[in-house]
């Protein structure tokens, strides 16, 4: 017999980025991970008030404080880091869809 906690949906992680014109949008954070070989961690965030149809998803490098109170958010430029995140995220939500 499952329990009643299996059954509650965790609670979504929201962030706020501004944007190009100082506007803070809410995004949810969809996952974080950190990169094999490397000490860089990284999020995936999709917007929440978007388009249902859209799937874009936005990755960001990121550092937090000792107490995990601030965060600091890299935008991701280099191609062969991008490729790396890709990667990593594909190999991630593939490993996901298996156990479900």
């Amino acid at each position: 017999m499952a329990k009643e906690e299996d059954f509650q949906q965790e609670e979504a992680e929201i962030i706020y980025i501004p944007d190009d014109e100082g506007n803070e949008e809410e995004f949810e954070v969809v996952m974080k991970f950190e990169v094999d070989g490397s000490d860089k961690k990284y999020m995936m965030v999709v917007p929440v008030e978007g388009d249902e149809e859209s799937d874009e998803v936005y990755a960001f490098r990121y550092e937090e404080d000792e107490n995990g109170d601030d965060l600091k958010l890299y935008t991701i430029e280099d191609e062969e880091e991008w490729n790396i995140v890709e990667e990593t995220f594909n190999t991630l939500i593939a490993e996901e869809e298996e156990e479900a």
